[in-house]
């Protein structure tokens, strides 16, 4: 799909030239004749190469027709990568077959950013559409001597689309069983260990909290853990969690038929953290990652839970179920349980579409952040500016957690509408066991009902390439 070259070796369907405003430069492989018609052009159109400006010229050069492109991205000091992710995007998801970039500027030639506007692109999931997605071919045309190794930047797009596919499957198509049987075939393939637990052995360990949200469902519950040692000698431990809801009715507090709609994507989180884990396995991190999903759907029937119930955890603590609706917390609170006691885990991250909430707040381009770790967080906000993934942190504060105190229970399971991301926060914060802890709310962020400015509409991948980075720099 990308290919770095210093040679050309093929006809093209376009060529593309990507230029700083009033630094436009003609290629020096086009004939004399041709290159005093590309001057006359960019005369008459008073093309300067502006932001998201367009020249285009088609002409022979020899027998070959020639389709020539010239793209502006704006003032040099102007510049930014996500400027630039917008412009690329915009100019080429309308092309088609083999397509080469060329610019004097280094800069705008970046494979990192290339890498991931190809993959965002050519990412379709069109599997059960006769008509398939057809996809671009790009080559970056540069003069360097030294050897440019992509390989990483490819993983990182081959893991975020395969996120995506996760996502955007329908549930009849991804439920726990199949969830975890993906996550085991990812494992063989990338190389990191899976472990599947049934509900028995998932209430051996007390985790009763997380099987009665997912009790009346016919799809059982499953727990799918997830091993990489890249540093075995190493005894830090990252601890990945991601909300493995494959289906999410509301349980006996109903949600509207609208409200249902997504809830195939109520696995998101879930499906975040084995894209993550792929990763670092598939880039052979010398890091130590353990990932767990608490897979289950939140069924309606004669064995639902209730409304009024009170579920007993892993970590002995009790929870009033207030809204049957919101679950997600109750399985997260077991598997953060789970791996920090019995993975041993020195940090967690923790992903989850978890709270409408969260996108009244930030809306849809923005990640909700929750820690208790300042360290932890300045490190992942660094890692998030890679890849222009936006996220934004909430308070923790003492008082939110009172909203959530049960007078039958340790905690309660909803506190209500205001300030439901952060009381959802509080909630999975009694589980970490003062581990340094990151919570991600991607409600917001991991599903587009329509494009957005370098992404199809859809399963977006989000957080899976700031976790890597997250993890690779630590």
């Amino acid at each position: 799909m990308l290919r770095i070259t210093k040679k050309l070796e093929k006809k093209y369907d376009e060529n593309m030239i990507v230029c700083f405003e009033n630094e436009v430069e003609i290629c020096s492989c086009v004939s004399e004749n041709n290159r005093k018609l590309i001057e006359k052009l960019i005369e008459k159109e008073n093309f300067k190469g502006k932001d998201n400006e367009i020249l285009k010229a088609s002409f022979l050069e020899g027998e070959m027709l020639i389709s020539m492109t010239y793209i502006g991205v704006g003032k040099k000091k102007e510049f930014t990568e996500n400027k630039y992710r917008e412009i690329l995007y915009k100019s080429l998801k309308g092309l088609k077959g083999n397509i080469l970039v060329s610019s004097k500027e280094e800069k705008l030639l970046d494979e990192k950013i290339f890498t991931e506007i190809v993959y965002n692109i050519n990412y379709a999931f069109d599997k059960y559409i006769e008509k398939k997605n057809e996809n671009i071919n790009v080559d970056i045309f540069v003069e360097k001597k030294e050897k440019i190794d992509n390989k990483e930047n490819e993983i990182l797009g081959e893991m975020t689309n395969i996120t995506r596919k996760l996502i955007d499957e329908p549930a009849n198509i991804i439920n726990p069983e199949t969830l975890a049987l993906k996550a085991e075939s990812l494992g063989k393939e990338c190389g990191f260990e899976v472990e599947i637990l049934d509900e028995y052995r998932i209430s051996e360990l007390g985790m009763e909290a997380f099987l009665a949200v997912g009790r009346a469902s016919k799809n059982r519950p499953k727990l799918i853990i997830m091993r990489y040692m890249g540093d075995p000698e190493n005894k830090n431990i990252i601890g990945l969690v991601g909300k493995g809801l494959t289906y999410d009715t509301g349980g006996l507090c109903l949600k509207s038929p609208d409200g249902m709609f997504d809830m195939k994507t109520d696995m998101g989180g879930g499906a975040t953290v084995i894209g993550a884990i792929g990763a670092v396995a598939k880039s052979k991190l010398k890091k130590n990652v353990v990932a767990v999903i608490a897979a289950c759907e939140n069924g309606i029937g004669s064995n639902a839970y209730r409304p009024g119930d009170i579920l007993k955890t892993m970590s002995g603590k009790t929870i009033e179920v207030v809204n049957t609706d919101a679950e997600g917390r109750i399985t997260l609170g077991d598997a953060i349980t789970y791996i920090t006691r019995m993975e041993n885990v020195s940090e967690i991250i923790d992903v989850a579409t978890l709270t409408g909430g969260v996108m009244v707040a930030l809306g849809m381009t923005t990640t909700g952040l929750f820690s208790n770790s300042d360290k932890m967080v300045e490190k992942f906000m660094k890692a998030s500016e890679n890849w222009g993934e936006k996220y934004w942190r909430m308070p923790l504060f003492e008082e939110y957690g009172e909203m959530i105190k049960s007078d039958v229970a340790d905690i309660k399971n909803s506190a209500g509408r205001w300030a439901s991301p952060i009381t959802a926060s509080k909630f999975l914060e009694n589980f970490v066991e003062n581990t340094p802890w990151i919570h991600l709310d991607i409600a917001g962020t991991a599903y587009l009902d329509k494009d957005g400015k370098w992404f199809k509409k859809g399963a977006t991948g989000v957080g899976v390439k700031t976790i890597y980075s997250y993890i690779k720099n630590i």
